[in-house]
């Protein structure tokens, strides 16, 4: 009676009655995610991607060449071998260093007068444009007959 007890009914009986079926992919996959996992990740490289600074530079370069020389930028890039939305992220990656270090020269005077002049011209521009605004505001009114 003990060795009746410690039987098991066979593996697919015991499968269809715990669980409902899946499809076979869906199995693979998490076995295939099982074994990557089993495996180790410590001993596999880490796979190198994309280019070197250097060589996108280069790319940059020929991609700007071909502009000035009259093909437009999505055929260039086209060329180069890269997307549109490569080139703007290489471009914006090597333009942040040089235009961080201008900004830091400049010195706090040159800027306080730089905003007081351009405040300056922002009251000027505004005053024409309302003087504009109200004229043509009678212009239409004139048209209408409102007053």
């Amino acid at each position: 009676m003990a060795n009746e007890e410690n039987q098991t009914p066979p593996d697919s009986v015991v499968v269809a009655a715990a669980e409902p079926p899946t499809p076979k992919k869906a199995s693979r996959a998490k076995s295939v995610t099982a074994e990557k996992t089993r495996t180790g990740s410590s001993t596999v490289k880490p796979k190198t991607r994309g280019l070197s600074d250097q060589e996108k530079l280069e790319k940059i370069g020929q991609i700007e060449a071909q502009v000035a020389d009259g093909a437009t930028l999505k055929e260039a890039v086209k060329t180069a071998g890269i997307s549109d939305q490569t080139y703007y992220q290489w471009k914006k990656a090597t333009a942040q260093p040089v235009t961080q270090i201008p900004a830091a020269a400049v010195s706090v005077d040159d800027e306080l007068a730089e905003f007081i002049q351009l405040e300056e011209e922002n009251r000027r521009l505004r005053k024409l444009l309302s003087e504009k605004l109200r004229a043509e505001n009678a212009d239409l009114r004139k048209r209408l007959g409102i007053s």
